[in-house]
């Protein structure tokens, strides 16, 4: 899994995930804080709200972990 950064429609960053820990309170919040910080200058400079995406990536499914809800039939490319 994966957290993504973004600003208006670019893509500033995105950063791996533990799947097992997601639910884990704070969890999201330490990484999503740590890119604020990190992007500081670039936010203020944006002047637009910043956005976070987090997304299944492929290969990332343990047999442990639920499936993600699958919104389309394409295939991933490796």
């Amino acid at each position: 899994m994966k957290l993504i950064l973004y600003i208006g429609d670019r893509i500033i960053e995105s950063v791996n995930l533990d799947a097992t820990r997601i639910s884990k309170p704070g969890y999201l919040g330490q990484f999503k804080r740590t890119l604020k910080l990190k992007y500081k200058e670039v936010i203020r400079e944006e002047n637009e709200k910043t956005n976070f995406l987090v997304v299944a990536t492929p290969g990332g499914i343990t047999k442990n972990e639920k499936k993600p809800l699958v919104l389309s039939d394409k295939k991933w490319d490796n």
